[in-house]
């Protein structure tokens, strides 16, 4: 029972894998094709473009701290000189975060260049690449549409040549059927001529004919006579007409 069912997997899958394989059209598979690589393309460009914002919004960052560090500068002087030490002190604290926020600032700007520059080259290979595979698969549809209509014009002339082989075939039997009812028909007539077939439909027997045969043939020695006897008499009268 297990190999049998296994068989009959088999064969439903193969079944449909023919059904499948006649069912693609190459045509709506290679633009099905294209169109992912586009989208992926797409993405590619949109993480160049996220990148890119990214990194503006941390040079902003890095433009408003630089501007920031004079100003701390300038408090920690005024404060000084003033005797506030402790404000001295907190405005020197906060000029050192922010060199230290706009060390890190820089650190991640370069990071995000380096990625923007790998993006970039990723997005320049995949669109020669979508490219290249938009020019192959407009070939490919060119090439299938054409064998495509070489099947269709080879399978129509495979039709035509059937059927003039069809009707090729027809005629001859017609022929062939013709002749042989015409033999028939010379056949039945030579037999109904020479007694061996009776004429059921003529209303007369074999005797019938052989005695009118006999009465045509009498017939026909009564006249012959008839003329002799004319033939012989005129050549008398000759003879006499000659002696006198």
């Amino acid at each position: 029972m297990a190999g049998l069912m296994s068989r009959t997997s088999t064969v439903v899958k193969a079944w449909i894998s023919k059904l499948l394989d006649r069912a693609e059209d190459p045509s709506v598979t290679l633009d099905y094709s294209y169109e992912k690589q586009l989208e992926m393309l797409q993405n590619v460009k949109k993480g160049v473009a996220d990148v890119v914002t990214a990194k503006k919004r941390l040079e902003l960052q890095t433009q408003k701290l630089e501007q920031e560090l004079p100003k701390l500068d300038q408090q920690a002087r005024q404060a000084l000189g003033a005797g506030r030490e402790d404000l001295a002190r907190a405005a020197l604290e906060r000029k050192t975060f922010a060199q230290q926020q706009l060390q890190g600032l820089d650190q991640q700007i370069t990071g995000l260049e380096a990625q923007q520059e790998k993006l970039l080259a990723n997005e320049k290979r995949l669109s020669a690449k979508v490219e290249a595979f938009r020019s192959q698969k407009e070939v490919i549809k060119a090439q299938y549409s054409a064998a495509e209509a070489q099947v269709r014009i080879s399978e129509a002339a495979t039709g035509i040549g059937e059927e003039m082989a069809d009707t090729g075939l027809a005629i001859q039997r017609a022929q062939d059927k013709t002749e042989d009812m015409q033999a028939r028909a010379a056949a039945v007539d030579e037999l109904v001529e020479t007694g061996a077939l009776e004429d059921f439909t003529s209303g007369e027997t074999s005797l019938d004919r052989e005695l009118a045969q006999l009465s045509a043939q009498s017939q026909v020695d009564e006249e012959l006579a008839k003329l002799k006897g004319e033939l012989a008499a005129g050549g008398a009268q000759k003879e006499l007409e000659e002696k006198s």
